[in-house]
């Protein structure tokens, strides 16, 4: 029905522009033509929109209705169409930024863990330095252990044998 409203408005707009061609100058009938066009055009654009909205289909013929219910569905397809185009992006945006995640969470696992060691070294030197201060300050109350060749030339100076 829609085809057919413009193939009219067509033909009768060049009816009356080759009509108006023939007159030398743009005149005031070519305005008003022009207006009545346009006119036309959007009451059909409106009538079509309220039919797509589900409005006023009491006049359609079963055929418009049939041609209505096409047209919609292949809005709709290309409706759904585009919305998982648009999912499959997001998905795979969203699938890009899971891995760039994991990347960083192995790299700080990284870190974390050479921070552990070097804080590990750091204890243990630490405490083996302590424990290096603590055998230096204890070594006056407690003199170290005799050597064995002493042992054996004191043992002798005192008689026991």
């Amino acid at each position: 029905m829609e085809k057919i409203l413009e193939r009219y408005e067509r033909y009768s707009f060049v009816g009356r522009q080759q009509n108006a061609a023939s007159e030398s100058e743009f005149s005031y009938e070519n305005w008003t033509l022009e207006y009545y066009r346009l006119k036309s055009k959007v009451e059909l654009l409106q009538r079509n929109n309220s039919h797509y909205m589900g409005e006023d289909l009491d006049s359609l013929s079963v055929k418009e209705l049939q041609n209505l219910e096409q047209q919609i569905d292949t809005a709709l397809k290309h409706v759904r169409t585009r919305k998982n185009q648009l999912m499959f992006e997001s998905i795979t945006d969203l699938q890009k930024k899971v891995r760039n995640i994991e990347e960083n969470n192995v790299q700080l696992a990284k870190q974390i863990k050479e921070k552990e060691k070097s804080v590990a070294l750091a204890q243990q030197a630490e405490w083996e330095h302590q424990q290096q201060q603590g055998y230096n300050a204890l070594s006056f109350l407690f003199p170290p252990p005799p050597h064995p060749s002493l042992n054996i030339g004191l043992a002798s100076f005192d008689g026991h044998q």
